[in-house]
């Protein structure tokens, strides 16, 4: 039993915080995750790979990788794309995470254009024993010596899960509500409710403005609120994007009293987008002192040249 609660420990600790620390809400490179009715929203296919680095500087070991494509289809009336994306969690846990998505993109009016998204997704998570140590196996007097009597069960789980979204674009503002987890799936294998994956409700918004007689600076104001069983978390902020260079800001806060802020810059060059962020604790819920949550890096590359801007209203989603 002890094994067991100490293995629910780390989940409740590393697993679960990270989950809903408001990765696929915040940043728009990886919008499709979060609201699939995003997808093929941009126009020309772009392919994104991003890297995070989960609490740096304490030596946890936690990081994760993705990588997604999506463009707009004339022959499908909307988007297409997928991901993946890999989480790897102290040598112990691994999260895999996969799935495709897709919009219908109906133009309501002259300037109004609505799109309505599906996805479709699998979660595997396997675990990986080899480095961990137990509490048997601790001598008092030399350390982490003795063999285990426990034996940990490797075996991983993979899971299915489906979710849906509504976008609104105008000339000035866009936004979309999403609903992700619908299944709510349980990729731990246990039988306790804090394993699933919780259903969570995403409401975001976004806006576009040019600050210059030649429209090439703009300022892009944003909020998002996202909600679930147990789960709330809510951020603004705002990106002033050049021809070459961006910079951003966004302040989060969550039902865990903590207040954070996360500032990142991109760099733009033709149909490449190399971009970084920086999240920092201001204040901790758990009365901690402030602390580093995440290092957030990755490029975005145009690999289409088709002007896909003059059949359907297209988003130019922020450098955040």
């Amino acid at each position: 039993m002890m094994i067991r609660y100490k293995y629910f420990l780390v989940l409740a600790v590393i697993v679960y915080s990270l989950r809903l620390s408001g990765q696929e809400a915040l940043s728009y490179q990886s919008s499709m995750i979060g609201n699939p009715s995003v997808t093929g929203s941009a126009g020309d296919g772009i392919m994104r790979i991003s890297y995070v680095n989960h609490y740096p500087g304490n030596n946890y070991n936690l990081h994760s990788v993705s990588l997604s494509y999506d463009s707009f289809f004339p022959s499908l009336h909307g988007g297409a794309g997928f991901y993946i994306s890999d989480e790897y969690l102290g040598g112990i846990v691994n999260n895999l995470n996969g799935g495709v998505s897709y919009s219908y993109i109906l133009q309501a009016s002259e300037k109004l254009f609505i799109s309505g998204g599906l996805s479709a997704s699998f979660y595997h998570r396997g675990y990986d024993f080899s480095s961990a140590i137990l509490p048997d196996q601790i001598d008092p007097l030399l350390g982490a010596v003795l063999p285990s009597a426990e034996t940990l069960d490797e075996r991983g789980k993979t899971v299915f899960d489906l979710g849906t979204g509504f976008l609104f674009m105008t000339e000035k503002f866009f936004g979309g509500f999403s609903a992700s987890h619908l299944t709510e799936p349980d990729p731990s294998g246990s039988d306790y409710s804090d394993g699933k994956l919780k259903r969570i409700l995403l409401v975001h918004g976004a806006g576009d403005f040019s600050i210059n007689k030649e429209k090439n600076t703009r300022v892009v104001p944003l909020a998002y609120i996202a909600a679930g069983k147990g789960i709330f978390s809510a951020g603004a902020g705002a990106s002033i994007e050049g021809m070459y260079l961006s910079v951003n800001a966004i302040v989060l806060t969550d039902n865990k009293k903590n207040l954070d802020l996360q500032t990142g810059f991109s760099i733009n060059l033709a149909s490449l987008t190399v971009f970084y962020s920086y999240r920092f604790n201001i204040v901790s819920g758990e009365n901690l002192l402030p602390f580093s949550l995440q290092h957030y890096t990755g490029v975005a590359l145009g690999l289409n040249n088709v002007d896909k801007r003059k059949t359907i209203k297209t988003i130019n989603f922020p450098k955040l």
